[in-house]
């Protein structure tokens, strides 16, 4: 365990700020927050999230205070956490300030612990010029994407922005074979915690404050998940039925593989290329008492070597930019570059290509991301469409990020001919 969360966050921070290594904050974040004390978890995870979510902008007004970026990235991560408690927490001036010095006297840094008491003290006293000055990057997202996001959406894309730079709430799906939403939401009155019912997913319930999810009534046993709304209600365009044979393509982590498995019986195969991952997956099937067939494979690869019976239904929930998702993973705004869109729908498109001929005739495909850019999505489709004239689109929708996450799904029915 360890006291200084300044300390914790600077360590969550740096490997993401690091061009060199550029590591996500789903993989060290979970590290510190073992680390912390418990009563400074959600402080921690606060500050991380939302130096990550706010770092364009704060990036925007450290630069007119550094002669060159740091190349510690532990340094230039107290550095953006320091502005960051300065602008957007409510923690006293002097307390932001002591904290994050001593945080890099805890790191080993005391040759930099006088930059950053300088960089951070120059910043209060020049505060109203420097916001003024880089009010242009309130927006907090990279270039690149705002760019694009004002190209593709004229009239959403500031909205779009303000969305991603809100901190999410935590939503639920109640498990009906346990539970029935209305009786959960009982449950969680009795025990003071406040949460609503979502109007446009039947098992969805919206927490109004953040809490440690193990401590949910019933959370060992599998009576409910955390999955955003719209997450939920994608599946709906499967029209599942009882008894169907399903490939989920892209199954990790799990959530739309036992979202199906809640509510109907299926002969159900859940594929994915990173075993730790998928590991996950059987984690969340054994704590919500539902089984699937599991296999450690690239979807591409298995659809190669298929020799099988063809499925009923398929969901490919596509690898994407996740610029549905960057309230919930902020790091993208680091980790993504503007090439990489054109390699990933070069992936969907390959993924497309090789799952097509795995679905039955009659069956159903659902095409989904948690993108809200057209060449990920609609563009795909349609051309995809142009090329197999057996396919035929059934619907189509794109949900961009407001309460909810963003999310695009389409359902390609194959002709029964």
């Amino acid at each position: 365990m360890h006291s200084n969360t300044r300390v914790l966050a600077a360590l969550a921070l740096a490997p993401l700020l690091d061009r060199r290594q550029g590591r996500s904050l789903a993989v060290t974040l979970p590290e510190m927050q073992a680390r912390s004390l418990p009563r400074d978890r959600a402080l921690l995870t606060e500050m991380v999230q939302g130096c990550a979510r706010q770092g364009p902008y704060l990036q925007a007004l450290l630069r007119p205070l550094l002669r060159h970026e740091p190349s510690e990235a532990r340094v230039y991560a107290l550095l953006l956490l320091g502005l960051y408690q300065l602008v957007f927490m409510r923690i006293p001036e002097h307390a932001a300030l002591q904290e994050t010095v001593e945080a890099a006297r805890q790191l080993g840094l005391e040759r930099s612990t006088g930059l950053i008491n300088a960089v951070l003290r120059r910043f209060l006293r020049e505060q109203e010029a420097l916001l003024s000055r880089a009010a242009a990057w309130q927006h907090a997202h990279p270039e690149w994407l705002a760019e694009r996001l004002r190209r593709d959406w004229p009239e959403q894309a500031e909205a779009i922005m303000a969305a991603a730079n809100t901190t999410p709430q935590i939503c639920l799906r109640v498990n009906r074979r346990h539970c029935q939403r209305d009786d959960y939401l009982q449950l969680l009155q009795a025990m003071d915690i406040a949460a609503t019912a979502v109007d446009t997913a039947p098992q969805a319930l919206l927490l109004q404050q953040a809490m440690e999810i193990t401590r949910l009534p019933h959370w060992q046993e599998g009576w409910v998940s955390v999955q955003d709304a719209r997450a939920q209600q994608v599946i709906e365009a499967l029209d599942l039925q009882e008894g169907l044979r399903v490939l989920d393509a892209c199954a990790a982590p799990g959530g739309k593989t036992a979202h199906m498995l809640e509510n109907h019986s299926l002969d159900l195969l859940a594929l994915d290329q990173d075993a730790s991952r998928l590991q996950r997956v059987q984690d969340n099937l054994d704590r919500l008492g539902l089984h699937a067939q599991l296999l450690h494979s690239d979807a591409r690869a298995y659809a190669a070597a298929w020799q099988g019976r063809p499925f009923d239904r398929i969901l490919l929930d596509a690898p994407c930019s996740g610029t549905g998702v960057l309230r919930r993973h902020p790091d993208i705004k680091f980790l993504r570059r503007p090439d990489d869109i054109a390699a990933t729908a070069q992936l969907q498109k390959e993924l497309l290509e090789a799952l097509w001929p795995l679905l039955a005739p009659g069956g159903r495909l659902l095409y989904v991301t948690c993108s809200i850019l057209p060449e990920e999505n609609h563009e795909q489709i349609a051309a995809f469409l142009q090329q197999h004239p057996e396919a035929s689109c059934v619907s189509e929708q794109q949900w961009l990020p407001d309460a909810h996450d963003g999310f695009y799904a389409a359902a390609l029915s194959k002709s029964a001919a």
